[in-house]
């Protein structure tokens, strides 16, 4: 009972941002969200392409394990124990996906035990699918970004299900170290960190060689971009009839 009990859902309460999209998937308006984060309402789907790319990138085996990786923890395990701090993590993506509605929790070994339960706890109540939603609604992706569909259009102009393997593959990276590495910092290493993934997803034969070798040339985005606000009465109309960080189709 304890253990069934562990975790409240919905596991995120964070405010999100109002958007208004055409029936098309345009983004006409948009409005930031309380606390001051660019964070779109979750969303229904995801891109195949960013699925396959962030399992390989932080999880190649999520379809495999409920919630922890037993060799990659024992493995972490052992070398945390003797440095007597956190040096490596093996988390899951579903830990991940816990630690980021946990926010604020130190990094501990006990903490980790935490999420450890809790991930277990997520993945007898959420498929696969809904864990990786899950986790890329709520990622960090640099800055005051946060969420796939977010990042997509502060980055690229465009909805994720628009973008390359390119652009998928840079976005894929980027929570990994969101406060170090993002577009407009540290671009050489965003860069390698990308190419690696694309040699990765090459290498599983996911991408073809000439996907690769052209995605590989595709440029970087230097800096955030500003979200279009098209129809700002109408977001001002909609917030006050109250559907204040909603996804609003026109």
């Amino acid at each position: 009972m304890i253990f069934w009990n562990s975790l409240k859902f919905p596991i995120f309460n964070n405010p999100t941002s109002t958007v208004i999209i055409t029936e098309k998937g345009e983004l006409l308006s948009a409005r930031i969200a309380d606390d001051g984060q660019w964070r779109f309402p979750e969303s229904d789907s995801i891109p195949e392409k960013f699925e396959i790319a962030i399992k390989y990138f932080e999880d190649e085996y999520f379809n495999y394990h409920l919630g922890v990786n037993p060799i990659s923890f024992i493995r972490a395990l052992k070398q945390n124990i003797s440095m007597g701090e956190i040096v490596s993590g093996a988390s899951t993506l579903t830990m991940q996906t816990i630690r980021l509605s946990r926010k604020g929790k130190s990094r501990t070994l006990s903490e980790k035990f935490i999420e450890i339960i809790l991930a277990i706890r997520l993945e007898i109540s959420k498929s696969k699918k809904s864990i990786i939603k899950l986790y890329a609604s709520h990622a960090p992706f640099g800055g005051n970004v946060v969420g796939l569909d977010a990042a997509s259009w502060r980055y690229y102009s465009r909805a994720p299900f628009q973008l390359s393997w390119g652009e998928i593959t840079t976005l894929a990276v980027l929570p990994n170290a969101p406060s170090l590495i993002y577009p407009g910092r540290n671009q050489k290493l965003l860069l390698e960190k990308r190419n690696r993934l694309l040699d990765k997803l090459l290498e599983h034969k996911e991408i073809d060689s000439l996907t690769c070798l052209l995605a590989k040339i595709e440029p970087l985005p230097k800096r955030p971009s500003k979200l279009p606000q098209l129809t700002p009465h109408l977001l001002n109309r909609l917030i006050k009839e109250g559907k204040k960080g909603q996804i609003c189709k026109v």
